[in-house]
């Protein structure tokens, strides 16, 4: 392909898959960006992006393409070369997400981690969709979350005082040889140790002590923990998650306010809608509040045991004029929010993908092509273009590398 025929392409609307998995809101997306729903079901997740499982889809020569294939036609003019070298591929996922019911609590394991696991199960060769299939591909998996309504989640362990002062409270007899082991010895090594004893209880005994934990959350439903394992008692009845609540942070997240999950961080969504970018993997592995496969080896062989501060979980934006941009520990992608801009120059380094929060955004590239997009939806914008202008009224998100 020529550089005269990419010079024709500046702008790529994108057409994206719905997710219409089962904690997914029937109204949350339609409420806030218009798309339709006649049927009613659960509208999970927006993917934008080029992962197989929802490859987001743009016109190219008239012709309706994957953006994956898009790619592919100059992955150096498209993604940069220098992005292309390293990844191969757009080296990240991007989402508008609507969780009505709580996802599982889960882990994503490091890239070192992924890479040996994959080719472990390789080599052990389990089918890439067996149901204890753990390691679908060799990527890490780090998120950044952004809330566009009130959007409660869990993230990393609490301090080991609080969760000894839950578990000491509870007083529940089937935990006590559990409980008074941690008690001396408040450390990662002793918090694993907990934590790998409450997932492997037998059924008598996780029985019993979920009874008990819901017998003293019904009194004490004026805590935010406890309410919280009353309402997930609801939705995963008798599930071992339901002590998650009183080993992770509880945080409720503000319109606007965004967070990061690094690997090995055990977290959780429980509801809310929010944007969610991520480096491009499908590795899970998970911790409760799921009927799926729990792996409780591996799952404590990624997981990082040591607290994170409740205070440390918001994360602040950098802000560059009108540009909040969140400090990101991975290379993989960038997340941006541009408020109200105004034929802002924008320098482009490496693929982006543009998604219009509160109004319809406004683009123009140096040969003056102009194209508009409504709140809700997003354009892909090559390396090649180098730079254009952006206007809108309202919130743009930005996720590019």
């Amino acid at each position: 392909m020529s550089s005269n025929h990419l010079s024709l392409h500046s702008f790529f609307p994108m057409e994206n898959k719905i997710q219409n998995y089962a904690w997914g809101s029937t109204s949350s997306i339609h409420d806030l960006f218009g798309f339709e729903n006649k049927s009613l079901q659960p509208q999970a997740e927006v993917w934008m992006g080029t992962h197989p499982k929802g490859c987001s889809m743009v016109t190219f020569d008239q012709h309706l393409i994957p953006l994956s294939e898009l790619i592919n036609i100059n992955k150096s003019a498209y993604l940069s070369s220098e992005i292309a070298q390293e990844f191969g591929d757009l080296s990240f996922l991007f989402k508008i997400l609507a969780a009505d019911k709580a996802l599982s609590i889960q882990v994503h394991p490091s890239k070192n981690q992924a890479e040996k696991g994959f080719e472990k199960e390789e080599k052990a060769k389990i089918p890439l969709t067996a149901d204890h299939r753990n390691y679908k591909d060799t990527n890490h998996k780090p998120e950044l979350v952004y809330a566009l309504t009130d959007y409660q989640a869990m993230n990393g362990f609490r301090k080991y005082d609080e969760i000894m002062g839950f578990f000491v409270a509870l007083n529940i007899l089937e935990l006590a040889d559990l409980v008074n082991d941690f008690s001396h010895a408040l450390t990662p090594q002793g918090l694993k140790t907990f934590f790998s004893g409450l997932l492997t209880l037998s059924e008598q005994r996780k029985h019993n002590a979920l009874d008990q934990l819901l017998t003293y959350a019904q009194a004490h439903q004026d805590q935010i923990a406890f309410a919280l394992i009353i309402d997930l008692n609801h939705q995963y009845p008798y599930d071992v998650g339901l002590f998650s609540p009183l080993l992770l942070n509880v945080i409720t997240l503000q319109s606007g306010e965004a967070m990061y999950l690094s690997a090995n961080t055990p977290h959780a969504y429980i509801k809310g809608t929010g944007l969610e970018i991520m480096a491009n993997s499908d590795n899970v592995l998970r911790a409760g509040l799921t009927p799926k496969h729990i792996d409780v080896n591996e799952l404590v062989e990624c997981t990082n045991f040591i607290p994170i501060a409740f205070e440390n979980l918001i994360l602040s934006p950098q802000k560059e004029g009108l540009c909040d941009n969140y400090p990101i520990p991975v290379g993989d992608f960038n997340f941006g929010i541009i408020h109200s801009p105004k034929e802002t120059a924008i320098e482009v380094l490496g693929a982006e993908i543009l998604m219009a929060i509160d109004s319809d955004l406004e683009l123009c590239n140096q040969a003056g092509d102009v194209m508009t997009l409504p709140k809700g939806h997003s354009v892909f914008v090559p390396a090649y273009i180098e730079s254009y202008l952006l206007s809108s009224n309202g919130r743009v998100a930005r996720a590019f590398n």
